[in-house]
């Protein structure tokens, strides 16, 4: 399981500023100012990273084209989630690392018409940052913020450039 990025004490630091908008509240009203989002700007795809965050859009019937989910909440295992999909992978993803095999899962799956879930053995946290560079134009990410909310982070160019730098920052992996 090559590795090709590991992250590195001053980048886990900054990776816990939101990299897109931080919606503050309950699920409640993180939900209701989310929908006003996906009526206003209209994504073409909607990426969540994730247990409770692909949790929460089913159960508000989203069409989400990515789920990306750990079977853990706040690091403690949770009961595996209903998730409509019709194509499914299962990586490693040890944490604080990025795989090539999980890239290359975000990306496949990216690139396919169909709903996917990738189900990571490890942790998926850091797969964020591959869904932004791998995401259509105008898509939105979407991942929790500990106590907090959401964040939703639109794909643009200029955050592709932002994320691009964050993955450079990182220290390279070893290959296991």
């Amino acid at each position: 399981m090559p590795i090709k990025y590991n992250l590195t004490p001053g980048l886990r630091v900054k990776l816990k500023q939101p990299l897109g908008t931080l919606i503050r509240g309950s699920f409640t009203e993180t939900t209701k100012r989310f929908i006003e989002m996906v009526n206003k700007e209209q994504p073409p795809s909607i990426i969540a990273v994730g247990d409770t965050v692909s949790e929460n859009l089913a159960k508000n019937h989203f069409l989400v084209k990515l789920s990306i989910i750990d079977h853990k909440c706040m690091r403690k295992n949770v009961q595996p989630i209903p998730l409509a999909a019709e194509k499914s992978f299962h990586v490693k993803n040890p944490q604080g690392t990025i795989t090539e095999e999980a890239i290359s899962a975000v990306q496949e799956a990216l690139q396919s018409s169909e709903r996917t879930k990738i189900v990571v053995e490890g942790e998926e946290d850091l797969l964020a940052l591959i869904a932004i560079m791998n995401a259509p134009q105008d898509s939105f990410v979407l991942y929790g913020q500990p106590h907090e909310g959401i964040v939703v982070v639109k794909v643009t160019q200029d955050k592709k450039t932002e994320i691009s730098e964050l993955l450079k920052a990182m220290e390279k992996g070893s290959k296991n």
